[in-house]
């Protein structure tokens, strides 16, 4: 007897989610027929910050599939749901709370691919967090959404490498592609009724919290190493910056360099003109401000920035306390 097809509706927001997408709709097409796709409404972006949609939303109108945009969920989202005869519920980075409603609405237990090894990093900015902490691994989990945030039981996890110069991009990348191996081994199981669920250890559990503007400050009491995982962690936004004769410099990108010691923390050191990076003394090594841009410029390689923007060997920039990301 064939195995039932599992009428399936989608629930995101963010990009990271297309591979996703696009595994449902090809690899999965005799599995899974996809109903719908709920997305956030269209937003002010960009510079200009005109009103546009999210790429989720051109994905779904490429492809004839049913997209519902809604500010608030509700009562008439439950019902559509129910009027679709729904199996499955795939939730990745929406943006939106589910009530219990809504999440007993489908036939199978609704599902969320979270960016993180859960339960490690459960909350809203698993990726970035990673990054900057100085993690070496982590992963997209697959869990049942409970009420309670990114706290339900495990189905499946898929296990990435964060390389030592992996900046936000790269491994946004690993982490979207490693959805489509997770959505494989899922499928059958969820056809055939065979999957299980692995409760979480509260116990092991870390919170990461939204990313603010504040967070790009750089405390170069801290050592290189943490210094340069948050400038990685932190592009394009909201992007390390310092202070420096009144005007806020941004770096977009950084490099390890040895160590000077008895410098003081923020101390600028000799650089050459045809300098790899503008060598900053910090609390253990020396960081390399390969990459900077001034406000209403372009973000240069380092020579070519100081030669139009001197900051003087000897100079001491300011540091700026780092708050905690995880908790």
């Amino acid at each position: 007897m064939p195995l039932r097809m599992l009428r399936t509706v989608f629930m995101g927001s963010d990009p990271i989610a297309l591979p996703l997408l696009d595994s449902l709709v090809t690899e999965h097409a005799a599995q899974v027929q996809l109903v719908g796709v709920y997305t956030q409404p269209d937003r002010p972006s960009g510079r200009g910050m005109k009103v546009q949609a999210n790429e989720i939303k051109h994905w779904a109108l490429a492809r004839g599939v049913t997209l519902r945009q809604t500010e608030k969920l509700g009562p008439g989202d439950v019902d559509w749901l129910l009027a679709q005869q729904c199996d499955l519920l795939l939730v990745m980075a929406y943006g939106h709370i589910l009530r219990q409603r809504l999440l007993d609405a489908s036939r199978l237990p609704p599902l969320n691919f979270h960016a993180s090894l859960l339960p490690k990093l459960r909350g809203a900015s698993p990726i970035e967090t990673a990054i900057a902490t100085g993690e070496t691994r982590t992963g997209v989990t697959l869990m049942r959404i409970v009420r309670q945030l990114d706290a339900g039981p495990i189905m499946d996890a898929e296990a990435v490498d964060i390389e030592a110069d992996d900046d936000r991009a790269a491994v946004y990348a690993k982490l979207a592609q490693a959805c489509v191996p997770l959505l494989r081994r899922a499928i059958p199981r969820l056809q055939d009724g065979g999957f299980r669920f692995q409760p979480q250890d509260d116990l092991q559990a870390t919170h990461c919290r939204i990313i603010n503007k504040e967070d790009g400050a750089m405390d170069f009491r801290a050592p290189a190493r943490e210094l340069h995982d948050r400038c990685r962690a932190f592009q394009p936004w909201p992007g390390a910056y310092f202070d420096f004769a009144g005007v806020r410099l941004r770096v977009g990108a950084s490099k390890l360099d040895g160590a000077a010691p008895g410098v003081a923390p923020g101390t600028v050191l000799p650089w050459a003109a045809a300098c790899e990076g503008l060598p900053v003394q910090t609390g253990c090594g020396v960081l390399l401000l390969t990459r900077l841009q001034r406000p209403g410029g372009r973000m240069l390689p380092a020579a070519d920035f100081l030669r139009g923007f001197p900051v003087p060997a000897g100079s001491v920039l300011p540091s700026q306390p780092m708050p905690p990301l995880v908790s």
